[in-house]
């Protein structure tokens, strides 16, 4: 992410990056406060109707936003980032070793599969064949 914002920023004057700075931090504190007002209405239209709850101001509902971020999702926090950065590592190596073994699928499937299929079906509708053949073995 350092190099996408290193690439963007390149070539341009100082003012535009302040510009540029300021503009977002705008748009991300007029997203805050629209998000505090939506949670406000549908509190309000919700909650005294269906639990008779009481109405809360904006800040009341803000408040509730961050308590619930706090308990329920958190705030994303650098450790988890580097875990799952692992973790996706890890399951990309280990689906790539799995993978690779599908190329033989459409032969198998080809020469042995429908036999083994039939074979399949006739032991999930016949049980009473299946007690036979496994007393045989």
């Amino acid at each position: 992410m350092t190099n996408f914002f290193t690439h963007k920023f390149r070539g341009r004057s100082p003012i535009e990056k302040v510009v540029i700075v300021i503009f977002f931090a705008l748009f991300f504190l007029a997203l805050a406060i629209l998000f505090g007002f939506v949670i406000m209405w549908l509190w309000n239209w919700l909650m005294p109707e269906i639990f008779g709850l009481t109405t809360l101001t904006y800040w009341q509902a803000v408040g509730v936003f961050i308590l619930a971020k706090i308990l329920l999702g958190g705030f994303g926090g650098d450790s988890s980032k580097k875990s799952s950065k692992k973790q996706k590592h890890k399951c990309k190596k280990d689906s790539n070793s799995d993978f690779s073994k599908w190329k033989y699928y459409d032969k198998f499937w080809e020469e042995e599969g429908d036999a083994y299929y039939r074979q399949y079906v006739e032991r999930q509708t016949n049980p009473q064949r299946n007690d036979a053949s496994a007393t045989e073995l």
